[in-house]
């Protein structure tokens, strides 16, 4: 496919409906980031998901837009409840893969001389990689406890206080989730992986708070320049996996039967009223529940492994969440189009929400501030705190990016990184990193990625959201 791209300022470009295309495509970019969103087909695939059924207003893509399966990541899409489709791949495989961002009461320079001690003992005591396992393991039972109260469950093990739950989207927990929806083969996957990290980009970083941009909301965030700050990113592991997995098999059944175009099979879909559309709203609550649970008890295993490595009490560390953002997830939300209140089934894949100031979903301390909106870079540069604004509310049904965007696939980035230690490089920089492999570290290496700091400054100047602070790493475990 050609796509024809139309300039509309600085930080927006369209995609002009043409063809089957039931909307405009829109782009946030700026010009030198979009040579790099035109290396691979993700333009091809924000016009494709303009293509489904129910879409409204735009088939949307951020700044930090890649390829991905069936929508491109980076990619946001709403449909109408009552006439449009649910798609696995718009929400994407690791379903409610987010992040959650901590404060303590620590300076860099207090924990500077302990860091490669501290980076070492995280690794020793967080599972991660492929099929990584903890030593919590669910019952059947349990494990659709865990699946109908997310980090509520959590809470109520003895993992972290149910003040956290206020700061996390949705309260961390989706409601509808429905367990016997789920597959035995689903369910086997998620009974020994609660509690770990993870593989690929999924990541536990402890960072220095480098620059504020907005004083008056960190210090509503309890930010301050030289504080220590962890960051998890993780999801709900092969759990979440196998329900995306099991559910794209049947949709690609289902569009046959229902006549339903698609220009790309990896677009497979159900009505969002329809049986199959229902069940599988079901399991992805089941799944983000799962990820909520999987990061709250990654916190509490942070705190405690850091206490223990800088000889530290928990008082002492004070360590808070800051909030924890959803980055693969389909919500059910009120938003007004063309003048007209609707429901819809908004999709991010690879964005994360980012409600202004006053929204009526924020938790109480932040209805001045909007949402904060946590976007992690890769693990040599920055990662971002921003605030949700009212560009958001006005164009993307309150959304934004949600990192930096790959630019070389992990193929690519091994073979660059020949010869190479990327280890050694982290280090020279001051940033200790532990991983499972060599590989992982060359896969994940900062040249894979595009500049974080680029991607912020279009969603920052298109008015979507807004930086408060900036973050460097110190210390990273990878899978």
């Amino acid at each position: 496919m050609n796509i024809k791209l139309e300039k509309i300022d600085n930080f927006r470009w369209r995609i002009p409906k043409t063809g089957r295309m039931q909307v405009d495509g829109l782009i946030y970019s700026d010009e030198k980031l979009l040579k790099s969103i035109k290396e691979d087909e993700s333009l091809v695939q924000v016009a494709n998901v303009a293509t489904l059924p129910g879409i409204v207003r735009y088939s949307l893509a951020m700044p930090d837009i890649h390829w991905g399966y069936g929508f491109p990541i980076g990619g946001v899409a709403a449909f109408d409840i009552e006439e449009g489709i649910i798609s696995p791949g718009g929400v994407g495989y690791d379903i409610n893969c987010g992040c959650r961002l901590m404060t303590t009461n620590l300076r860099a320079d207090e924990i500077r001389p302990y860091l490669q001690r501290l980076v070492n003992d995280l690794f020793r005591h967080i599972p991660t990689g492929v099929g990584s396992t903890g030593a919590i393991k669910l019952s059947k039972k349990e494990e659709k406890k865990v699946a109908l109260l997310g980090a509520e469950w959590a809470v109520k093990e003895g993992y972290g206080e149910y003040e956290d739950l206020e700061r996390t989207e949705d309260g961390g927990r989706m409601e509808d989730a429905d367990p016997s929806v789920l597959s035995d083969r689903a369910l086997k996957r998620g009974e020994d992986q609660l509690g770990t990290l993870g593989s690929g980009n999924h990541f536990l970083e402890v960072q220095v708070v480098e620059h504020i941009y907005d004083h008056e909301k960190a210090r509503i965030f309890n930010l301050f320049e030289g504080q220590v700050t962890v960051l998890i990113h993780s999801g709900s592991r092969g759990f979440g996996h196998q329900i995306c997995d099991d559910f794209l098999k049947e949709m690609a059944r289902y569009v046959v039967k229902e006549n339903i175009y698609l220009p790309d099979r990896q677009l497979a879909c159900a009505w969002i009223k329809s049986d199959l559309g229902k069940r599988y709203w079901s399991a992805m609550a089941c799944a983000a529940n799962y990820a909520w649970a999987n990061r709250q008890i990654l916190m509490h295993k942070a705190e405690e492994v850091m206490c223990k490595s800088l000889s530290i009490s928990p008082k002492e560390l004070g360590m808070k969440l800051l909030y924890d953002v959803c980055h693969n997830i389909a919500k059910k939300e009120k938003h007004v189009v063309d003048g007209q209140e609707m429901w819809l089934c908004v999709h991010r894949k690879g964005a994360t929400r980012a409600l202004p100031p006053k929204h009526p979903l924020l938790p109480k301390v932040y209805k001045n501030t909007g949402q904060p909106v946590l976007i992690p870079g890769d693990m040599g540069t920055y990662s971002y705190v921003l605030a949700g604004a009212e560009g958001a509310m006005l164009e993307t049904f309150c959304s934004s990016c949600h990192g930096a965007g790959r630019v070389l696939s992990r193929a690519k980035a091994i073979k660059e990184a020949k010869g190479r230690s990327i280890k050694e490089e982290l280090e020279s920089k001051g940033i200790f990193v532990q991983a499972r492999g060599k590989k992982t570290l060359k896969e994940e290496m900062p040249d894979a990625y595009k500049d974080v700091a680029e991607v912020v400054d279009v969603v920052h100047g298109a008015g979507l959201a807004l930086k408060v602070a900036r973050l460097r790493p110190l210390a990273v475990i990878k899978g």
